[in-house]
């Protein structure tokens, strides 16, 4: 078999990088995984987010072991796709990420916070996951690494037009597949899915982009200060197809 292309695309919560992940599940050529490096996270940072245990339970906790695993195991079909976190790059040797396609998936930080808010009541800057996303994309750049940059919205509006750039980027070429799935769960779910996958488990397709027009509460004000900046940053690098 031919080499594996290992993509990674990463990004913060509430992004539709779960989306993401169930797009390139349809691929006749693709093998996906939901988070790999949740437990770890978890395990590093003691946060208490929904099925904590479960997800402890779940997975490796150790994330160098994950990621060279990543690198080092064999797989079925010759892409695999890990939709991954950039918040949970704690301690990590991100030297491994030569080996890999990375994507940034990226989404203004206001709408990420009135999303993600639903879930866990007051977010910090670090949950969301843009300030790690910038030093990710600096990582990169630095070391000459594969980096592409993706924004959210700009894939809402033009699905098949982002995803055909984005797959010629990485050398796999656009599939039709890509653009509808199946209501419901997909069995590559991580065990957290129940507390957070909702919405995709609902769809059959990437939502139509609408622009976001409820007021951001004024205690997530100063966040969304700090985040904006960093987002402006690297839409202004991402892909425009």
């Amino acid at each position: 078999m031919e080499e594996v292309k290992r993509i990674q695309l990463w990004s913060g919560p509430r992004n539709i990088s779960t989306a993401m992940m169930y797009s390139f599940a349809q691929r006749n050529d693709t093998q996906v995984l939901d988070e790999p490096l949740y437990a770890h996270y978890l395990r590093i940072t003691g946060l208490q987010h929904p099925g904590r245990e479960e997800v402890l339970q779940s997975q490796e906790q150790d994330g160098n072991k994950v990621m060279q695993a990543i690198i080092s195991s064999e797989y079925n079909k010759p892409v695999l796709f890990c939709k991954q976190m950039t918040h949970h790059l704690v301690n990590i040797d991100l030297e491994v990420l030569s080996d890999t396609i990375n994507i940034l998936l990226i989404r203004n930080p206001k709408d990420v916070l009135i999303s993600y808010a639903k879930i866990i009541e007051q977010p910090s800057l670090s949950d969301i996951g843009i300030q790690q996303s910038f030093e990710l994309y600096e990582f990169l750049q630095s070391k000459n690494y594969h980096c592409l940059i993706v924004d959210a919205a700009e894939l809402l509006k033009d699905p098949e037009r982002q995803l055909t750039a984005l797959c010629n980027n990485a050398g796999i070429g656009f599939q039709t597949a890509m653009l509808s799935w199946k209501a419901g769960a997909l069995k590559e779910d991580g065990i957290w899915a129940k507390y957070w996958y909702n919405n995709v488990h609902r769809s059959t397709g990437f939502t139509p982009f609408e622009k976001e027009d409820r007021e951001l509460p004024i205690p997530l004000e100063n966040i969304y200060a700090r985040a904006k900046p960093y987002y402006d940053f690297l839409f202004q690098k991402s892909l425009i197809a």
